[in-house]
C-alpha cells in the first residue's frame, strides 16, 4: 500500500511539473506544422512560420485499451466541411497519436499561403471529428533563435519533425547559421532554446558529405543502451546521431547506414516490435512504404564513399500500403494510415506488417 501511495504521488508530481507552466489564453500558434506528444496530454506543435515549438494542455487524460479500429474515407473532405470551406483550402500536415487515449490529432491549415491559419482536429476511436480550440487553451512556447528568416526559402524548414524524447523535445529543421542543418534538444518545461547542433553527414548516392540538407523525418531508437536519433534525408539516406552529441553550437558527424533509393523524399516513421524483433516502417513519396530490419543495426558498416543506389540495412516494400502520406504507431500491433491523393484522403487503422 505505501508503494502504490507513493507511486502516485510520483505521477502526480511528475503531472504537475509538466503542466504548471502552462498557462490558460489564446495559444499564439502561427502554423501548424509536426506533432509530437510528450507526458500528460501535453501536444508539442512545431509552428515553421512563428519559428517555435508550442505545447498545448489537451486535457485528453482518460486512458483506454479499447481496440483502435478507424476507417475515414475522404477525412480531408470531412475536416474541410467541418472548418466550413473547401477541400482545396485546406492542407493537412502531420498526425499523431496520444498514447494514453489513442485518439488521433492532425494539424491543418486552413488556406493556402502566408494567411492560411493553423488547426488541430482530433479524431476519437470511432472516427469522429473536433476541432481543438485554440482561443483558451493552457499552453507555453519557446521561440527558435537561429531559425532562418522569415520569408526566405528556407523558413518552411525551420522545423521539419519533431519528437519528446527523456524530458526534452527534439526538433529538426534548418537554421541561419553556415551548416544549416539542425538538431535542437529543448527542455520541457520551457525556458530557452539553445542554438542545438549543426549535422553532417556522408551521402553515398551524392558522393559528398552535406551540412545544409534538412532531417525529413526521425525517429528515436535505442541501440547497444545508448539512445540515438534515426534521420531520414531526401535521395534517402538514414543516419544515426547520439542524443547525448546534441548539445548548443556542436558540430556533429552522423553515420549513415543506410542508402535506401535515390529520388525520393520520406515522409514519415515509425518503429515497433513484432515476434520477438525490432522493425521501421517508412513511408516514402516514391517508393511506398519501406519496412526495415532493425534488431542489430549496430553491426552495419558507416558508407562512407560513393554507392549506386542502395546499400545498407536491407529492407522490403509493403505492397499493400500503398499512397501513404502520414503514419502513426497505436500499439506494436496497429497503426494509423493518412493515404490517398490531395483530393481524396482516407484515414484508417492496419495491422502492422
Amino acid at each position: 500500500m505505501k508503494q502504490l501511495l507513493l507511486t502516485a504521488l510520483l505521477v502526480t508530481a511528475a503531472f504537475g511539473a509538466a503542466t504548471d507552466s502552462l498557462k490558460a489564453g489564446k495559444a499564439p500558434l502561427k502554423s501548424a506544422g509536426p506533432l509530437a506528444f510528450g507526458p500528460e496530454g501535453v501536444l508539442f506543435v512545431g509552428d515553421t512560420t512563428g519559428a517555435q515549438v508550442v505545447a498545448l494542455d489537451t486535457g485528453d487524460r482518460a486512458a483506454s485499451t479499447a481496440t483502435v479500429k478507424i476507417e475515414v474515407a475522404g477525412v480531408n473532405q470531412k475536416i474541410a466541411a467541418m472548418l466550413g470551406t473547401a477541400a482545396d483550402q485546406i492542407l493537412v500536415n502531420d498526425l499523431v497519436v496520444n498514447p494514453i487515449s489513442k485518439n488521433i490529432y492532425i494539424s491543418v491549415a486552413r488556406g493556402r499561403g502566408p494567411d492560411a491559419l493553423p488547426v488541430i482536429v482530433k479524431v476519437d476511436a470511432k472516427g469522429a471529428l473536433s476541432e481543438l480550440s485554440l482561443d483558451n487553451i493552457k499552453n507555453a512556447s519557446v521561440t527558435i533563435a537561429n531559425a532562418p528568416a522569415a520569408g526566405s526559402n528556407n523558413r518552411q524548414s525551420a522545423i521539419t519533425d519533431l519528437s519528446f524524447v527523456s524530458g526534452n523535445v527534439i526538433v529538426a529543421g534548418l537554421s541561419n547559421e553556415e551548416f544549416s542543418s539542425n538538431l535542437r534538444s529543448i527542455p520541457f518545461p520551457f525556458q530557452t532554446a539553445a542554438r542545438g547542433a549543426s549535422i553532417e553527414f556522408y551521402h553515398g548516392s551524392h558522393a559528398q558529405f552535406e551540412t545544409n540538407s534538412p532531417v525529413r523525418t526521425f525517429l528515436p531508437f535505442t541501440i547497444n543502451n545508448q539512445d540515438y536519433i534515426l534521420a531520414a534525408y531526401t535521395c534517402t539516406p538514414l543516419v544515426k546521431i547520439p542524443v547525448s552529441s546534441l548539445q548548443a553550437g556542436a558540430k556533429v558527424m552522423g553515420t549513415t547506414i543506410a542508402e535506401l533509393g535515390a529520388g525520393n523524399r520520406p515522409l514519415d516513421m515509425i518503429s515497433y516490435k513484432k515476434d520477438g524483433h525490432d522493425f521501421i516502417l517508412m513511408a516514402n513519396s516514391s517508393r511506398g512504404v519501406m519496412k526495415l530490419q532493425a534488431d542489430k543495426l549496430e553491426t552495419y558498416s558507416p558508407i562512407t564513399k560513393p554507392v549506386p543506389d542502395k546499400a545498407g540495412v536491407p529492407y522490403e516494400t509493403m505492397q499493400d500500403w500503398t499512397g501513404v502520406q502520414q503514419l502513426e504507431k497505436i500499439d506494436n500491433s496497429t497503426a494509423v494510415v493518412l493515404s490517398g491523393a490531395a483530393g481524396n484522403m482516407s484515414l484508417r487503422t492496419m495491422l502492422l506488417p
